[in-house]
């Protein structure tokens, strides 16, 4: 017997100002899952998670996260059992603390000094455990603020893992990387991916080049509609690829991972 969701999205509308910015969604996401929320700029990803998190009801629809109905349970409780890395998080981190002190706060959701609340030594051993699930052990005792981009990113991701989430969602942890620390930061999420103890992860990007090995469901969105949902090899295509960006797209696949591309002499065919 299959397991129940842990999250369950049936016939989702978003409307903001009079605009429809989600339509008619359904997504389930169950125990182990690894999904990639894809798409374009614009096309619904950040609101979806918004209303998967629990910080944002849907027009119309209903959404049951964790096993609660939204709406009919206290959203502060389910936000706790929700380990949540975007770029909101990162602006309230105290850059001087040590990277291991930024992890440990998550305990708490907290991004004040350890000294404001009691930490025990388990606490801390878990701390460092998080911190070797990103590969990031090496980081514990340096300073936050002399810590690079993808550094940075990979110990707000351990920080996530510190109440031991029942899902956890990456708002585009990519962004802003360059090519070693992007690809740094792939690994990691990979290796987190296959231990038998991590949550279901919700990746959110607009780059297949980002897909991690081992995220084996994908959830595309163009126009705040899905436009295609489960395994990558059925989603990711050149049709829909070309639909979702409005360019004659071309993709590839070579060793579990993905690049895609737009040919400049069909994309001057197509505008003649």
């Amino acid at each position: 017997m299959k397991p129940q969701p842990v999250i369950s999205l049936k016939d989702i509308t978003v409307v903001r100002d009079g605009v429809v910015v989600l339509k008619d969604v359904d997504w389930d996401i169950h125990p182990g899952d690894r999904w990639v929320l894809f798409g374009a700029n614009g096309s619904g990803k950040t609101t979806l998670l918004e209303v998967v998190s629990s910080y944002l009801f849907p027009t119309r629809g209903s959404a049951t996260i964790l096993g609660e109905k939204l709406g009919r349970t206290d959203a502060r409780e389910l936000r706790s059992r929700i380990g949540y890395v975007g770029p909101a998080p990162a602006r309230l981190v105290r850059a001087q603390l040590p990277a291991v002190e930024i992890v440990i706060t998550g305990l708490h959701a907290s991004f004040v000094d350890t000294r404001w609340h009691d930490y025990h030594d388990d606490d801390w051993e878990w701390a460092r455990e998080c911190l070797h699930q990103l590969d990031a052990t090496h980081l514990a005792d340096r300073r936050f603020s002399t810590l690079s981009e993808g550094e940075k990113k990979r110990v707000l991701i351990a920080r996530s893992l510190m109440t031991r989430p029942e899902l956890l969602l990456l708002d585009e942890p990519g962004s802003g990387l360059d090519l070693g620390a992007r690809e740094r930061l792939i690994a990691s999420l990979y290796r987190l991916s296959t231990r038998s103890d991590a949550p279901p992860i919700v990746l959110v990007t607009h780059h297949v080049e980002e897909i991690p090995l081992g995220f084996d469901k994908v959830l595309m969105l163009s126009g705040g509609q899905v436009v295609g949902s489960g395994s990558p090899h059925d989603v990711l295509t050149a049709d829909t690829l070309s639909h979702t960006y409005g360019l004659p797209m071309q993709i590839q696949h070579d060793q579990g991972r993905w690049r895609a591309w737009s040919s400049p002499d069909r994309f001057s065919e197509r505008r003649a």
